[in-house]
């Protein structure tokens, strides 16, 4: 899986949406109520630390196990210090990938979440550089 296109966050643009009191339940239908709890501005929401986050589109089924489809849009932070089993933006050899980190006690690993794919060992040969933290996935169920 490999970016596509990396965007920034709009710092003076601000659009804030309904945001209901009640939560919509994935079960049987409940009775709507008609009370708005305020508005949900989705920077505010997704967007921890603006000066540090960007936004990446990607291509590829390498991570589809972990629900990062082709042309969902990703929210990274460059401020998070990624860990094991943290999801990154990484740079191999002058280009960008999306994988699952993975830390054993010599070596680092980047895991695919697709068994179609074999993971990709970080060595002393490679030049890899993490370009930041996966927050949050924005994909379209239509």
């Amino acid at each position: 899986m490999t970016v596509a296109e990396i965007f920034t966050p709009g710092r003076n643009s601000e659009v804030e949406l309904p945001l209901f009191l009640e939560s919509v339940s994935a079960g049987f239908p409940s009775p709507a109520d008609d009370y708005l709890e305020g508005k949900l501005d989705l920077n505010e929401y997704l967007v921890r630390n603006p000066t540090a986050t960007f936004f990446v589109r990607v291509t590829g089924d390498s991570m589809i196990e972990a629900s990062i489809n082709s042309g969902d849009i990703l929210v990274v932070d460059r401020s998070i210090t990624p860990k094991d089993g943290s999801i990154i933006i990484a740079v191999i050899n002058g280009e960008l990938t999306v994988k699952r980190l993975s830390k054993t006690k010599n070596k680092m690993y980047l895991l695919p979440e697709n068994k179609n794919y074999k993971p990709i060992e970080i060595t002393t040969e490679m030049y890899f550089e993490v370009w930041g933290v996966v927050t949050n996935v924005i994909h379209s169920v239509v």
